[in-house]
C-alpha cells in the first residue's frame, strides 16, 4: 500500500484561533500523532509531559507530549501530539484516526469516514449480552 496523506489542522484547545495546517502521513503503525516542534510552539502549545516511544527500527526515544485539537475531514478530536524535530514529517497516528471515525482504505489509498465511531468491539458486546442471559 502506498502512502496516504491528508491536510490536518492542529490547534490550541485553549484558543482555536491559534492553529497550523499541514500535510500529514496517515500512519496506522503509529499510536500518537507527531508534529514538528516549531509549529506547536507557534500556536502556543507547550510540552506537558514526556513519554518513551519505540521507533520502527526498535530503538527508543523520549519525546515531549501535549494535547491538541485535531481536525480532519470536518471531524474534530482532542489527541496526544508529540513534539518532533524540525525536519520530521507530520504523522497522524491511529488513535486520532479511530477517534475521528476515519479509516485508511487500502483499495483507494485514501481516507474514508466511517458511518459511526466504534465504541466497543462488537464481539465483546455479543459475548457480554450472552453471558448476562446465563447468570
Amino acid at each position: 500500500m502506498g502512502a496516504v496523506n491528508a491536510n490536518v489542522v492542529i490547534s490550541n484547545p485553549a484558543d482555536r484561533r491559534q492553529s497550523w495546517e499541514g500535510r500529514f502521513l496517515a500512519d496506522t503503525g503509529a499510536t500518537d500523532s507527531l508534529v514538528p516542534r516549531q509549529h506547536l510552539e507557534a500556536i502556543g502549545l507547550k510540552p506537558e509531559a514526556q513519554r518513551t516511544y519505540i521507533l520502527a527500527d526498535g530503538s527508543e526515544v523520549r519525546l515531549d507530549v501535549t494535547v491538541a485539537r485535531i481536525e480532519l475531514l470536518g471531524e474534530i478530536v482532542g489527541g496526544t501530539v508529540l513534539f518532533a524535530d524540525a525536519d520530521a514529517e507530520p504523522l497522524l497516528g491511529v488513535t486520532a484516526l479511530e477517534s475521528l471515525g476515519i479509516k485508511v482504505d487500502p483499495l483507494t489509498q485514501g481516507l474514508e469516514k466511517l458511518p459511526a465511531v466504534r465504541l466497543k468491539n462488537i464481539s465483546e458486546c455479543v459475548f457480554a449480552s450472552k453471558t448476562e442471559r446465563f447468570q
